[in-house]
């Protein structure tokens, strides 16, 4: 994971020793992405910055990644997890400069259509590739989004692209995110989808029942191919049911190398998982009982909510969003992401995922039906990349630590929703027994975990780092705006203006770092209840009128959807 930078539509006339070095510098405004190196490429078109975080192939695979021949340059900010079988699978020969993951998509270019070799790719990336003989740019992101991707236009018209909005708020009026699961092609000016499944429609999962063999071991093969790397990593463990099974899974395989498939011993054998939260938090006891029973060194690090608040404004730099339920939950995490970085640790794998594809949020306890059911956990997968895939990636990044998602992994993915959403529902279960929230998650994995951490309840990691956190929050906001400010809030902030003290305190924060009109268009807007999309919010009338994104807000739902 690293970052990139790139201008493209470069025209005789322009300077570029100066243009490389504006280049650079708007580069380094997202290092703390890529520390461990700098790469520049410039030539009469196009220019790319690499800021490198080595995690395989540390030694050689500095970037951008060249062609043999020169003639393509290529800066990606990512992990392309089966780049040794697309290698095998390759038509013709390529001459690999490098043992990168990614170069694997120079050679793709070279032999298939993007349309074609994007949906062959697994992997979590956002990448600028350019052909300098057709003076072309492909740029792409992943499905999902787990990657940041930003682009527009400076003030000459030239594209820019970047990982982090930072590097592009003050110079491009149009500044936007890239979509996820789309590619755009210089040559025909054109944005494509390519990531487009059969399962986005309930109708073709209809009457899936629900192999809970398939599921298991499709999720080990995620985690097991996430484990690639050449340097030491470990797994955020929270202690509820999504981030405990990463940890299991991964604890299954940590003793061997996956680079070599499996032949040799791992160069870091033991496993370490890291928690943090509130002294007394819900979820540092119960990640000590998951790492005692799977056997974890494990790190359960405590943080004062004084110290939470005093990197708020840094934490709303980083995550580069005014969303409520985000930074809530970004803040600590940014301080455990810097804990992690400390112990020497590059890269962790996080539950990320797992509430979108099996209605983990208790609000789901509301669905009508499986259809409605269906459709808001594709609602919830498409609007990841604005919410837990960009407070997992910026919070870590933000100290250099790569975070992997094993439940967003494309196989995975496929196995998961493909299932009819009638076995995802929850409430009233055989012979009139509480059928809990993600209860074929659970069933799946009988036996790997403690049954108190199998089947502990959602906790929103907002609230499980502890309810003084949120509580504290609020009633800092309440000291810092008056009623009079509060009551203009709309007059100051026409494009989402906040609804509630909190959510115009972090607003004004963000308009400190990114005051354009265009980043606050890279946030989306609307209520929800304890993280709902807004339409969900029909499931039931009591919901408009206590809107809040922590998961307290529908308190009591297990009784209620039992009565």
């Amino acid at each position: 994971m690293c970052s990139i930078f790139g201008i493209f539509g470069l025209q005789a006339g322009d300077d570029l020793p100066a243009l490389r070095r504006h280049a650079l510098d708007l580069s380094q405004r997202q290092r703390h992405r890529g520390p461990d190196w700098s790469g520049v490429y410039v030539d009469a078109g196009a220019i790319l910055v690499h800021e490198r975080l080595a995690i395989v192939d540390p030694a050689g695979g500095s970037q951008p990644l060249l062609s043999q021949d020169g003639g393509l340059a290529l800066a990606v900010n990512g992990e392309i997890y089966n780049h040794t079988e697309l290698k095998a699978e390759l038509a013709q020969p390529y001459a690999f400069q490098t043992g990168s993951d990614c170069e694997v998509i120079n050679a793709l270019y070279r032999e298939d259509s993007p349309a074609s070799f994007l949906n062959r790719l697994n992997g979590i990336f956002a990448f600028a590739l350019w052909d300098r003989d057709q003076q072309r740019v492909l740029i792409a992101r992943d499905p999902i989004g787990v990657v940041p991707l930003y682009w527009g236009h400076d003030k000459d018209g030239r594209l820019v692209v970047a990982s982090e909005l930072k590097s592009l708020v003050d110079i491009c009026a149009d500044a936007a995110q890239f979509p996820p699961g789309h590619w755009y092609d210089s040559a025909t000016d054109t944005l494509t989808r390519y990531y487009v499944r059969p399962w986005r429609d309930y109708d073709a999962v209809e009457g899936v029942e629900a192999d809970r063999v398939e599921l298991r071991e499709a999720f080990e093969r995620a985690v097991h191919r996430q484990l690639m790397t050449d340097v030491p990593y470990g797994v955020l463990l929270s202690g509820g049911l999504d981030s405990s099974l990463v940890a299991a899974v991964a604890a299954r395989y940590a003793r061997h190398r996956i680079e070599d498939g499996d032949q040799s011993e791992a160069w870091w054998p033991r496993l370490h998982s890291f928690a943090i939260g509130l002294k007394g938090s819900p979820d540092l006891a119960a990640a000590a009982i998951a790492a005692e029973a799977l056997g974890t060194v494990h790190h359960g690090f405590e943080y004062t909510f004084e110290e939470g608040l005093d990197a708020l404004p840094e934490v709303i730099r980083h995550v580069e969003t005014y969303d409520v339920t985000t930074i809530r939950a970004s803040t600590p995490m940014f301080l455990l992401a810097r804990r992690i970085k400390a112990m020497g640790v590059k890269m962790v794998l996080s539950g990320e995922g797992s509430d979108e594809i099996f209605g983990g949020y208790l609000y789901f306890h509301k669905a009508p039906n499986a259809r409605e059911f269906h459709e808001e956990l594709v609602r919830k997968l498409d609007a990841l990349n604005n919410y837990d895939c960009l407070r997992a990636n910026k919070s870590m990044m933000a100290w250099g630590v790569e975070p992997r998602v094993p439940f967003l992994d494309r196989e995975f993915l496929d196995v998961a929703m493909r299932i009819d959403a009638k076995h995802k529902m929850v409430g009233q279960g055989p012979q009139g027994a509480r059928r809990i929230e993600k209860a074929v998650l659970r069933e799946a994995f009988e036996g790997y975990l403690p049954e108190s951490i199998l089947w502990r309840q959602k906790e929103q990691f907002s609230d499980g780092v502890g309810y003084g956190w949120i509580d504290g929050l609020k009633a800092h906001a309440e000291a810092q705006i008056s009623d009079r400010v509060m009551a203009a809030a709309d007059k100051r902030f026409v494009h989402n203006p906040p609804q509630t003290k909190e959510a115009y305190y972090y607003r004004h924060v963000f308009e400190q770092y990114f005051p354009t009109h265009a980043a606050a268009e890279t946030v989306p807007g609307g209520k929800s209840i304890a993280c709902s999309s807004p339409a969900a919010i029909a499931w039931d009338a009591s919901f408009a009128s206590m809107a809040d994104p922590s998961g307290r807000a529908v308190a009591g739902v297990h009784e209620q959807a039992l009565a």
